[in-house]
């Protein structure tokens, strides 16, 4: 047993295995093979689909079926990496030139996806089929195993079009990841016809042919000038914006539409868009957005932005370009497996790698079409030869016993046991040395090809296959030949299958928004007991002052431009912009104070509230339950930070009492054992928001106050405790810092 065991560093085999896993999701799953553009799911679903005979011709089937058989014989990681790959290539708004034909729900530009496999129904693409499959039976391409070895399956497709420019590709591998964009495919062949005139074409050369990327969704490419570097080194950032166009409204309103939307918008994004959009004007960056419309449809992308009258229109789409997806950038790393091993490439090399692979099919292909046309010539020779000497062909069948005889008479002369009618015709049957492949055909030859007409027929075709020969021949000996039929077949996909471009290239200048500052104005801010806020105007305060004063528990005038302070029991002051809050009806519900700063309700309580520039005119009273009191500078709270500490707290102590400092002359503290101690507010040193304070009032080991309360000279104020009123100027006068009286109820 011991002899068995194999003893090594437990951290190498780690590394071994990770990096095996590693390649093998780098080759076999995330990313595409340079030569025909797909990764394996895609390889492997579409050359199901031509085995199933899923043609473009005939009628569509099922997703579930081509899913499953997919997965039963090709791919076995499960369904809905196959279902996946197949929507994408039927999508499209995403593939430039999409290999198979859905018929259904196959998902939308706007994110909605596609329905259930079972749903949907599918076939290939004309296109797919006929650049992508059609030689298959000409041993074009090797083939390799399935994963149980019970199938085969074609290790690359006999692409003659460069896919992986023209649909481009996405995927994650490990430590590694392809970004590659969409190209034009006319441009594409003329760039690969360009390559094959010249092989020592440069990059900027080619781009006289591929002028940049051309995405399904249109839009603008916004930085040409930094296309060529990008193309040179295979990985750089694509700046893309969407196209806005103005119209007339409604009213003497604008409307700016968008119809062509950023790559990188497809799905979810559009409806974050639309999101940021509303954001703008609830959080005050513009006042000019009436309204916002997606009236997109099966027809193309529209969005609908109705803006004021006197909007300046320009600045305003800058403003989108800046704070919105309608100005985006895609990432382009142009990485794909290239000779067994993941390369970035460049788009030179690209079309090299395809150039290269277009000989390589095509070589193939005529080697294999050269043997069958020689392998028909000889068999028609045989024929031909045969014809003219039928009647001694027939001779030999009638006088031969069996098959076996009759066809060594043929290939080798043998004429013992044949029955011929005279000795010539033996000499004559021993001199006709036909071939095997010849003597096999002329023995299945039916009666009616010695009619007059076949016989032309077939004279006519071994011409017409010498000729073919000679094709071939001269198509597999001089590259100039091989290069012309595969430019001309080239050329057919690009006439069938051509269209203009989508995407416009040019160099924008960058986006610059100035932002029109608000006029400055007294607002009145509201909260309510649940912590929700909103500003409104003060004219609707004053005609809703009741209701106003009734549902909410903090009301001031403030500046829309200030800011306002909350101080909570932690001893924490959270700063608020009051542009931060919604300004608007007073109906509105405002939203939570948790989501304009950084207060979290679920640990601390607001125990005040009030502007910042009021708090700059006063000073601040600060009491904690432990009865620590002292006077701050409201000039001390004047701070920029969205949270900071509003006084220092001895352990376990919490802030039980802020007040602005006006009129009042005493302070009352009221401990949770009944005492009560009134004393002046002068006995109040006045101290910096760092420090605790002093005593307040002499409190017990387990006492704390109950509540603060004010007073001034010569006005009576009074209070509700234990169901008795007490008037507060009437409670004996103290000294900070001693026990209090005792009120008995």
């Amino acid at each position: 047993m011991e002899d068995r065991i194999i003893k090594t560093e437990y951290s190498e085999v780690m590394q071994k295995s990770y990096i095996d896993y590693a390649m093998s999701v780098i080759i076999a799953r995330a990313l595409p093979d340079i030569r025909d553009g797909l990764k394996p799911v895609q390889r492997r679903t579409l050359y199901d689909m031509y085995e199933l005979g899923i043609r473009a011709d005939r009628p569509y089937r099922k997703s579930a079926r081509i899913v499953g058989d997919t997965m039963g014989k090709y791919h076995p990681h499960g369904d809905s990496s196959i279902y996946d790959a197949l929507v994408v290539m039927a999508q499209d708004f995403k593939k430039g030139l999409p290999l198979i034909d859905g018929h259904g729900n196959f998902g939308s530009i706007e994110g909605d996806g596609a329905a259930a496999m079972r749903y949907t129904e599918a076939r290939l693409q004309k296109i797919t089929e006929e650049a992508f499959l059609s030689d298959l039976d000409k041993d074009v391409v090797d083939f390799m195993p399935n994963f149980d070895e019970t199938e085969k399956e074609p290790v690359v497709l006999p692409v003659m079009i460069p896919n992986f420019l023209i649909n481009g590709s996405e995927g994650i591998a490990v430590g590694m990841a392809t970004s590659a964009p969409p190209h034009n495919l006319s441009e594409v062949i003329d760039a690969m016809k360009a390559y094959m005139r010249d092989e020592s074409i440069t990059t900027r050369g080619l781009m006289k042919y591929i002028k940049g990327p051309d995405f399904p969704t249109g839009g603008i490419v916004i930085n040409e000038s930094e296309l060529q570097e990008i193309y040179e080194t295979g990985v750089g950032k694509i700046k893309l914006r969407g196209k806005a166009e103005i119209e007339k409204g409604k009213n003497g309103h604008v409307n700016l539409v968008i119809s062509e939307i950023p790559y990188t918008m497809i799905g979810a994004n559009i409806a974050k868009f639309l999101q940021d959009v509303a954001n703008l004007s609830e959080t005050k960056k513009t006042q000019d957005i009436v309204d916002i419309s997606n009236q997109s449809s099966k027809e193309g992308i529209r969005i609908v932005i109705e803006l004021k009258k006197d909007t300046d229109v320009e600045n305003f789409k800058n403003l989108l370009y800046k704070k919105t997806r309608l100005e985006d950038t895609f990432g382009v790393n142009m990485l794909a497996v290239y000779n067994g091993r993941p390369e970035t490439m460049g788009l030179r090399q690209i079309l090299q790698a395809n150039v290269d692979f277009a000989y390589e099919v095509t070589r193939r292909k005529y080697t294999t079409l050269l043997q069958r046309e020689q392998e028909r010539r000889e068999i028609q020779e045989g024929l031909i030869r045969a014809c003219n000497v039928i009647d001694l062909v027939i001779e030999i069948l009638r006088g031969s016993k069996d098959r076996a005889m009759a066809k060594a008479c043929l290939v080798e002369g043998k004429t013992d046991g044949i029955k011929f009618r005279s000795k010539e015709s033996k000499i004559m049957a021993q001199m006709l040395l036909f071939t095997e492949k010849q003597a096999n055909a002329i023995l299945e030859m039916r009666l009616y090809k010695l009619i007059g007409l076949e016989l032309d027929a077939l004279v006519k075709e071994h011409d017409e296959t010498i000729a073919n020969i000679y094709r071939y021949e001269d198509i597999l000996e001089r590259k100039e030949s091989m290069a012309q039929v595969i430019m001309s077949e080239l050329d057919g996909y690009k006439k069938a299958y051509g269209r203009p471009r989508r995407t416009t290239l040019t160099d924008a200048e960058e986006a610059v928004f100035e932002e029109k500052k608000p006029e400055e104005m007294d607002v009145v801010f509201m909260m309510d007991r649940f912590g929700y806020a909103k500003t409104v105007d003060v004219s609707v305060y004053e005609r809703n002052k009741e209701a106003a004063d009734a549902e909410n528990k903090y009301i001031f005038t403030c500046k829309n431009m200030g800011k306002v302070c909350l101080f909570t029991d932690t001893g924490t002051l959270h700063t608020i912009k009051v542009m931060d809050l919604p300004y608007g009806k007073f109906r509105d519900k405002g939203i939570p104070i948790d989501n304009v700063s950084n207060y979290d309700s679920a640990k601390e309580n607001v125990i005040f509230v009030a502007s910042q520039a009021d708090l700059n005119l006063y000073r601040l009273l600060f009491v904690t339950s432990h009865g620590m009191i002292k006077v701050v500078s409201g000039g001390e709270f004047d701070v920029s930070k969205r949270m900071v500490a509003a006084t220092k707290l001895n352990e376990d102590d919490t802030l039980l009492k802020v007040a602005v400092l006006t009129e009042q002359r005493n302070v009352i503290l009221h401990s949770k054992a009944g005492y009560f101690l009134r004393f002046p507010i002068e006995e109040i040193p006045e101290m910096k928001k760092t420090a605790v304070g002093v005593r307040g009032m002499k409190l017990a080991d387990t006492e704390v106050l109950e509540d603060v309360y004010f007073s001034q000279n010569a006005v009576e104020s009074s209070i509700i405790y234990n169901e008795k009123t007490i008037e507060l100027n009437k409670i004996k006068l103290g000294s900070r810092g001693s026990r209090g009286t005792k009120i008995r109820t």
